[in-house]
């Protein structure tokens, strides 16, 4: 239920939570959706990514002989990740009535390159592992942030994604020149 002695942010988020599963149970809200994002290369390893409204960048470091015009893809799977934990502790929390005055993520992926090389079958070519440090400044008691986690874990869509198999299927599409 939504406290009126909470900042107007906080209730408004709560409301979207609210809202937004009224309106799936009702059959109103568009469901599924489609995400659509295009890559173009623009030469070497640098690519423009576009979604949306948005453009970015993506490009191997000069170590890697990129011209380091932006994160390298494997950095970008990261930012998704980080921030979509970010957005769904921010929404799980203000739909609990749990203040966030404050949240970062930190991760970190290994990778062994000797599977995107092709040095050994065995390894594989992304990262082996993830793991990060979600910081809250709240005042909310360390059993309500972990019951939070909890939650925020089970519903987050980039670490569900990651922790699952997702079926990917990537059609060639080749014209000659």
């Amino acid at each position: 239920m939504l406290d009126p002695d909470k900042p107007a942010e906080t209730r408004a988020h709560a409301h979207l939570l609210e809202q937004t599963r009224a309106r799936l149970t009702d059959g109103s809200a568009a469901n599924p959706l489609t995400v659509t994002v295009t890559s173009e290369n623009q030469g070497g390893f640098h690519s423009k990514i576009s979604m949306r409204n948005h453009e970015l960048d993506s490009d191997q470091p000069y170590g890697f002989e990129g011209t380091d015009k932006g994160p390298k893809p494997s950095e970008l799977l990261l930012a998704a990740l980080a921030s979509c934990q970010e957005v769904t502790w921010r929404l799980y929390a203000e739909a609990a009535g749990i203040t966030i005055e404050k949240i970062s993520i930190e991760l970190r992926g290994t990778q062994d390159l000797r599977g995107f090389m092709g040095l050994d079958e065995a390894v594989p070519a992304g990262f082996l592992h993830v793991e990060g440090d979600v910081t809250i400044e709240s005042p909310a008691s360390d059993e309500e942030l972990a019951k939070l986690q909890k939650t925020v874990d089970a519903h987050c869509p980039v670490l569900d994604d990651l922790m699952r198999s997702v079926p990917v299927t990537m059609n060639l599409k080749a014209h000659g020149t």
